[in-house]
């Protein structure tokens, strides 16, 4: 994912209360090229032990991360290099765009 600096990282995380199914936890990982008119793409997803790996990557290289449980679901269904479905195009506008703006705050600050 760092290879690209338009990957934006996971975008939906769904987490459940109870901790004794570690297969509950889902993550989806999105890429998305701000100057292509292309959609978004799922790049990776994973339940469980490969969620938490996804997400410990994501925050390892500060990577934005957005907790969605009904998002996550839906992308979690979608296949690994596919645009994301059309339902889902909304939510992940918002997640995209609070991604974006983050990145532009960060840039803009000065250096120590």
């Amino acid at each position: 994912m760092d290879d690209h600096p338009s990957s934006t990282g996971p975008a939906g995380r769904a987490e459940r209360p109870s901790a004794a199914d570690d297969e509950r936890q889902v993550a989806v990982a999105l890429q998305h090229d701000p100057e292509s008119a292309a959609a978004p793409r799922i790049v990776a997803k994973g339940r469980g032990a490969l969620a938490e790996q996804i997400l410990q990557i994501a925050f390892d290289r500060d990577i934005k991360v957005r907790s969605d449980a009904d998002l996550a679901e839906i992308l979690a269904a979608v296949d690994v290099d596919s645009e994301i479905p059309l339902e889902a195009f909304a939510a992940v506008a918002e997640i995209l765009s609070y991604v974006y703006r983050a990145q532009n705050r960060a840039s803009a600050e000065p250096m120590p």
